[in-house]
């Protein structure tokens, strides 16, 4: 989607930091996203009402973006500096679904602002189903596909989110109304959002890697028919 395009905009603003890192190992801007990820699903987790509130979803919110900072310049710095393994690509790649599962569990888990942990579940493993694809299709074919709701749309919006709960928090302002026992409020709306993206990124991602595979066996098929000799050897 169209916030998927911003990953070129934040290689050319972040080039400057890149080259003041050239010493630096990406793989340590890798795992320092793990603590940064944490913390911040810890915040999530335990944010509740009035200003102490508030300030633990703004917290929440700069580590998030923080971590995924990290995420991008691990790779923009391997690039840059001829670093690019596949046990780094593998690394960010984990990492990556770790935290989108953490911090979907998080919010599920805010007994002030959510409550429900089977549907945070549910959310978690339906955005889970969608990443997957991406990263099998890359897998099997080669290349990433990124259609469908992506890991950054999602971020934004959560980011957003963070923000929203943040400032009805201050305001002692808990829901905008009530729907089967479920709060309606940001954390509510991002976690019914990050769920049904998930299940639309999979199907998206499913047809596309099908089509995109069917072509490649036309071209470069791993076997041959029976009785033919594979001429490409």
């Amino acid at each position: 989607m169209a916030l998927e395009k911003g990953r070129n905009l934040f290689k050319q603003l972040s080039e400057p930091l890149v080259s003041k890192l050239e010493g630096v190992n990406p793989a340590t801007l890798t795992w320092l996203t793990l603590p940064t990820g944490l913390a911040s699903a810890w915040l999530m987790m335990n944010a509740g009402a009035g200003q102490e509130g508030a300030l633990m979803f703004v917290g929440a919110a700069v580590l998030m973006a923080t971590a995924m900072a990290l995420d991008g310049l691990d790779g923009n710095l391997a690039r840059a500096t001829g670093q690019v393994t596949r046990w780094g690509d593998y690394l960010d790649h984990t990492l990556d679904r770790v935290l989108d599962v953490v911090w979907v569990l998080a919010l599920g888990y805010n007994m002030v602002w959510f409550g429900h942990a089977e549907l945070a579940w549910a959310a978690a493993m339906f955005a889970m189903f969608g990443s997957y694809l991406g990263t099998q299709a890359q897998a099997v074919a080669g290349s990433r596909n990124y259609g469908g709701f992506s890991r950054a749309d999602r971020m934004v919006l959560t980011f957003a989110a963070l923000l929203g709960a943040a400032i009805m928090a201050y305001m002692d302002y808990g829901s905008w109304g009530e729907w089967n026992n479920i709060e309606i409020n940001p954390i509510s709306l991002i976690i019914a959002i990050s769920g049904l993206g998930g299940i639309y990124t999979f199907v998206v991602r499913f047809f596309k890697a099908k089509a995109d595979l069917q072509a490649l066996d036309k071209t470069k098929p791993l076997s041959t028919p029976k009785g033919k000799e594979n001429t490409d050897e």
